[in-house]
């Protein structure tokens, strides 16, 4: 176990690997999304309340769920850069944060936008929206603790104990609809239950998830190889890519 968890630890090995999954990450989530969008938006059938306001559903529920999926995996990261200190857990946390972010944020809007036509208002204090609105506060104070100390491993680690902290938040926001009653529906996807919509509607949906998470997980890699990059600047193997790369030139 351990020498797979000092491989998985190593920025060369990383980085080496990490180039040959990005191609086919992009161009895989690129395709997932076209495929997705397109079927979802001009050919998946109106739905009988909401008429083609649903539409929304496309952007707003793979957003959602890669918002918890991502500030998931960062908890994960944080565990494994404290207990075992493998700085490339933490590169892989931070790089992961202003997706999450983004996300979280795309989740609140395109939700607002929905709520006009449905609930007729932009904004209810709702359990879930607000535990939504909560992760989103949390994922820009994780960004800012990395900044506000005069050592990176001072914010690298306070980074992760407020993403352990946040993790409470995530069974609040999966369980908000169920807890409490709250105007927002169910889940859409659920795995012990038959889904509510048709195949052509929950499909492009799928299809969507799907591309999102291959473009979260091509993101991610990307920025943390730029991490590497950046913090190991006088690695010989760094040195040596980059004298490769101006003799390519």
């Amino acid at each position: 176990m351990w020498p797979i968890i000092h491989k998985l630890g190593s920025p060369k090995w990383f980085y080496t690997m990490s180039g040959r999954w990005l191609p086919f990450l992009w161009g895989s989530g690129a395709l997932l999304i076209i495929a997705g969008s397109v079927w979802g938006l001009a050919f998946a059938p109106p739905d009988y309340q909401q008429g083609d306001s649903f539409r929304i559903i496309y952007v707003h529920v793979p957003a959602a769920i890669l918002a918890q999926s991502c500030f998931a995996m960062m908890a994960v990261c944080s565990v494994i850069f404290l207990v075992w200190r493998i700085k490339l857990a933490d590169m892989a946390a931070g790089a992961a944060a202003p997706f999450g972010a983004a996300m979280t944020f795309s989740a609140l809007f395109s939700g607002a936008l929905w709520g006009v036509p449905t609930w007729g208002t932009w904004w209810v204090w709702d359990a879930r929206l607000t535990s939504m609105l909560l992760m989103l506060f949390i994922y820009l104070g994780i960004m800012a603790l990395r900044g506000a100390f005069a050592s990176r491993d001072g914010g690298a680690r306070a980074a992760a104990i407020l993403t352990l902290v946040g993790v409470i938040n995530l069974p609040i926001i999966k369980y908000s609809v169920v807890w409490w009653n709250t105007l927002h529906q169910g889940a859409t996807f659920s795995i012990t239950e038959k889904p509510a919509m048709p195949a052509s509607m929950w499909l492009p949906l799928l299809l969507m998830v799907l591309g999102f998470y291959l473009l979260f997980a091509a993101v991610t890699i990307a920025r943390t190889r730029n991490e590497i990059i950046r913090r190991q600047p006088s690695a010989r193997w760094v040195r040596a890519l980059a004298q490769g790369g101006r003799n390519g030139l």
